[in-house]
């Protein structure tokens, strides 16, 4: 298989068939992502031979196993850019050898829904795209503007409800910090009123962690940004739980997170609030920092 560098999923992605179609991020100017520091480009399209090649492998490993897949889960940081022609020419492929799969995954950035006519999502829909997963990271536009992630707060709203209309499912992630010092509750609020008009599947809660080789870390050399507390991170996201309106799945399952979870909103919204607030009340800022000066890789 054509794997390069660290392969990259969500927790929920554990099933699924990894197949390499991008590497590195079409994007590669957030300022707190070192995720792609270990490739020597910024981003590349694999070869179709090489994809077909993968899957030809892939299907011979699957029939050795007696295994079917149900699912392609596209890897990179976001497949979802390349052009709609392209990611049909990828599905076909896909069907060719794997003719039970049902749904083919990616990350995306909400730019790379921008990308392409309402036409060409419907007929990414039809040819089993569903289920995208979208690093919004928050709806704060100033945090977005500094963090450099490309996109403002109402860029997240329109392509995703275009995506809602294609009838394309997505889960959000969300970045817990990225507004800074005394900024993240306020963030938490305005991404629950963008979300809220909105129909993430899940919305997964990542802690920020900053590594020296990131341009974020610069900043803060520089005196241009301030960390929210561990404390902090917990009260963003217990903000971020209380204003929530929509059925979703809410979880932090990630190594960032000292503390993993996951639960339906809004059945379990109230004991989701509770578990923050013993989190908050209870454990100590020293411990909290201690895991995360722990995390040495996400």
């Amino acid at each position: 298989m054509h794997y390069t560098g660290t392969i990259w999923r969500p927790p929920y992605e554990a099933a699924s068939l990894l197949l390499e179609v991008t590497a590195g991020c079409s994007h590669h100017k957030c300022k707190f992502c070192t995720l792609y520091a270990d490739l020597p480009f910024p981003f590349q399209m694999s070869p179709l031979e090489d994809i077909k090649a993968d899957l030809k492998e892939a299907r011979a490993m699957y029939r050795l196993m007696g295994r079917k897949a149900s699912r392609v889960f596209l890897t990179g940081a976001n497949p979802f850019v390349l052009s709609a022609r392209h990611l049909i020419e990828i599905a076909e492929a896909i069907h060719e050898f794997f003719p039970e799969v049902k749904t083919i995954g990616c990350f995306a950035r909400v730019t790379d829904a921008a990308l392409k006519s309402d036409d060409e999502l419907a007929a990414l829909r039809k040819a089993g795209y569903d289920e995208l997963t979208i690093g919004i990271e928050t709806a704060d536009d100033r945090a977005l503007r500094f963090m450099d992630k490309g996109y403002r707060s109402t860029d997240i709203l329109e392509q995703c409800q275009r995506l809602d209309q294609a009838g394309i499912h997505y889960s959000f992630f969300y970045l817990t910090g990225v507004s800074g010092a005394e900024h993240g509750e306020e963030g938490a609020r305005v991404t629950a009123a963008v979300c809220n008009q909105l129909h993430p599947m899940r919305i997964g809660a990542n802690m920020m962690t900053i590594y020296p080789d990131s341009r974020l870390y610069a900043e803060i050399q520089q005196g241009h940004w301030q960390e929210e507390s561990e404390t902090e991170k917990y009260r963003e996201i217990r903000t971020l739980v209380e204003h929530l309106k929509i059925p979703t799945i809410f979880a932090a399952l990630g190594a960032s997170n000292a503390f993993q979870f996951q639960c339906a909103l809004p059945e379990d919204q109230e004991k989701l609030i509770t578990f923050l607030d013993e989190i908050i009340d209870k454990v100590s800022e020293d411990e909290l920092r201690r895991y995360r000066e722990s995390v040495h890789h996400l």
